[in-house]
């Protein structure tokens, strides 16, 4: 493998269909404004390094990115690659990971609005993550110790555990599927609308007007705090330990719950059994 060290590049397709390169202390910037430094490369390591330009890894096939930083101004970093790690890295950039496959992602501080939309196959371990509309349509994800915030996250995911994360983001999960959430403390308004075969396991939960219009949910030992207007037209089984302000018009299964301040039943058709515990 070639290793070029303590280079600065600011060219057009600096380094274009680049192979087995590994760089070490390197710098992507300049007056050229050049984007597309690592198009179409395949085996590329990044150390140390600092991207300040366009669209670095595009259309890449093995990546290493470890320890470097990604500014504002490296919007959508990686788009189209495969086999990427990214390690303790900066991504700062708007859109920084979006159809990609084969993607793990450690210790790393994300700050990026749309990140990683229409992905495969992604694992993100022991980072922080500030994005709106984060991980919109990707599939087979697992993500676990993350820190969270930002509106409409996880929206059309399917196949995805998330476990052990605080997760401070309005209108997540709408149209999930197959989604397990486990060991999560989770904020935010309106939470998984419309979601199928979702189930929260030893969650909290806060927020008004959580899960309506669900189907195949499942809450198993979660707390439910500031909750009211919960589970409208929802079919659901659910294990909550904690009261709840108000359950409305449940269309089917059954919620067990150790103290409700109100029931809405508005048609005989909403089926579901509400089992208030020590009534």
């Amino acid at each position: 493998m070639e290793v070029i060290k303590n280079k600065t590049y600011d060219n057009e397709r600096a380094l274009y269909e680049s192979c087995d390169l590994a760089l070490e202390d390197c710098s992507f910037t300049g007056e050229a404004d050049g984007e597309s430094a690592l198009k179409e490369s395949k085996s590329i390591s990044t150390s140390r390094c600092f991207f300040n330009l366009r669209y670095p890894f595009w259309h890449d096939d093995g990546a290493l990115i470890d320890n470097c930083e990604m500014t504002v101004n490296c919007r959508a970093a990686l788009w189209y690659s495969k086999n990427v790690k990214i390690n303790n890295t900066k991504l700062h950039g708007i859109k920084a990971l979006r159809e990609c496959e084969g993607v793990s992602i450690d210790g790393c501080y994300v700050i990026s609005s749309e990140f990683g939309w229409n992905n495969k196959e992604v694992k993100i371990s022991n980072s922080t993550i500030q994005s709106e509309y984060f991980m919109m349509n990707s599939k087979e994800l697992h993500l676990d110790n993350i820190k969270m915030e930002g509106k409409y996250s996880f929206q059309y995911i399917e196949n995805a555990t998330i476990e052990n994360s605080e997760l401070n983001t309005k209108d997540a999960f709408w149209h999930a599927k197959n989604v397990l959430v486990k060991n999560c403390i989770i904020k935010g308004e309106y939470l998984g609308w419309y979601c199928e075969n979702v189930t929260f396991e030893n969650c909290i939960i806060t927020g008004t007007q959580p899960l309506c219009y669900c189907k195949g949910l499942k809450l198993i030992n979660c707390q439910m705090h500031e909750c009211d207007l919960s589970f409208e037209k929802s079919d659901v089984i659910a294990e909550i330990t904690t009261p709840v302000i108000s359950i409305k018009n449940v269309l089917s299964g059954k919620i067990t719950v150790p103290g409700v301040d109100k029931i809405i039943k508005d048609k005989d058709a909403y089926k579901g059994l509400i089992e208030v515990k020590g009534r």
